[in-house]
C-alpha cells in the first residue's frame, strides 16, 4: 500500500509542473486522495465487504468529486489531474501509467450484468471531458483527445478526436514535418503558412491545409500547361496580376511539349494595357 502511495506521488511529480513538493500533493491532490481511498475500498470489495465498500467510495466521491467504483481495476502509477467530474465504472480496468483528466467518464451501454466498462491498456491518456463508453479496449500508450466520445476499440498508439471518437493516425517519432517543394512554392504564393502538425497528436485541420496545397499546385500546374499550349495555336489570353511564382522552381512543369518559349513566359509576365505590376 505505502510502495504504490510512494510511486502515485513520484508520477504526479513527473506530469504535472505545478507540484512543488510532497506534502503539497498529500494534502491537496484530490486525485491521490480518490486513489487511495479506492485502494481501501478494492481490497474491502475484493474480500467480500461490498456495502462497506461502496459507503467508502461514496464518501470519496463526496470529498474528491471523482467516482471510482470499488470493484475498478487500476493500475500502478496512475495520475488523475485536477480531477472534478470523473466517473469510473464497476468493470473498468487501467493499466499502469496512465493518466485522466477532468470530466473523463469509463462508463457502460449496457444494463446487462458482466463486463460493460472500457479496459485501458499501459501509458492511456484520456483528456479533459472525453467519454470512453463500453467493454472496448485502448491499446498501450494510445491518446483520446480531449471531449472524444470512443465507442469502439482504439490500437495501440493511436490518437482518437472527435464525436463518435476517430482514429487519426499513430503517433509519430520526433521529426520534421515532411515538405516538398510544391507546397512551399504554394504556401508563398498564397501568402499563407499552414502549421504543422505535433509530435504528439496529428492535427487533421492541417492534414487537410496540406491536401488542398497539393490539390492547388496541382491545378496550377495544369492551367500553366494549358494557357501555353492554347498560347501556341495563337490565342491572345489576357493575363492577370498574380503573385510571382516561376514555374521552373515546381517539379513537373519541365515537359518540353508544354514548355513555354522564353518569349511567352516574358509576355505572359509582362502587363497589359497599361497595367502596374
Amino acid at each position: 500500500m505505502f510502495r504504490h502511495l510512494k510511486e502515485d506521488i513520484q508520477c504526479v511529480f513527473e506530469r504535472d509542473p505545478a507540484a512543488r513538493s510532497t506534502l503539497e500533493i498529500v494534502l491537496a491532490y484530490p486525485g491521490v486522495h480518490a486513489l487511495v481511498w479506492h485502494r481501501i475500498a478494492h481490497a474491502l470489495w475484493q474480500r467480500g465487504f461490498k456495502l462497506l465498500a461502496r459507503l467508502l467510495s461514496n464518501f470519496s466521491r463526496w470529498i474528491t468529486g471523482i467516482e471510482i467504483h470499488p470493484g475498478a481495476r487500476i493500475g500502478r502509477r496512475f495520475f488523475i489531474d485536477h480531477g472534478m467530474g470523473v466517473v469510473i465504472g464497476e468493470t473498468a480496468e487501467i493499466g499502469d501509467d496512465c493518466t485522466l483528466y477532468h470530466g473523463v467518464t469509463l462508463g457502460g451501454t449496457s444494463w446487462e450484468k458482466g463486463k460493460r466498462h472500457p479496459t485501458l491498456g499501459n501509458g492511456v491518456i484520456v483528456g479533459a471531458g472525453a467519454k470512453v463508453l463500453g467493454p472496448i479496449k485502448v491499446g498501450d500508450c494510445a491518446r483520446i483527445g480531449s471531449n472524444a466520445v470512443v465507442l469502439k476499440d482504439v490500437p495501440c498508439e493511436a490518437t482518437v478526436v472527435g464525436i463518435p471518437g476517430r482514429v487519426i493516425g499513430p503517433r509519430r517519432k520526433p521529426r520534421e514535418e515532411p515538405s516538398t517543394p510544391q507546397r512551399e512554392a504554394m504556401k508563398q504564393k498564397m501568402g499563407f503558412d499552414a502549421y504543422g502538425l505535433t509530435q504528439d497528436m496529428p492535427d487533421p485541420v492541417a492534414n487537410a491545409i496540406h491536401g488542398i496545397l497539393d490539390h492547388l499546385h496541382a491545378l496550377d500546374e495544369r492551367l500553366v500547361k494549358t494557357t501555353c499550349a492554347v498560347k501556341k495555336m495563337g490565342a491572345d489570353i489576357d493575363d492577370c496580376n498574380l503573385p510571382e511564382l516561376k514555374s521552373r522552381d515546381i517539379e513537373g512543369l519541365d515537359d518540353p511539349e508544354y514548355t513555354c518559349a522564353d518569349g511567352e513566359e516574358e509576355a505572359a509576365n509582362t502587363p497589359r494595357n497599361g497595367e502596374n505590376t
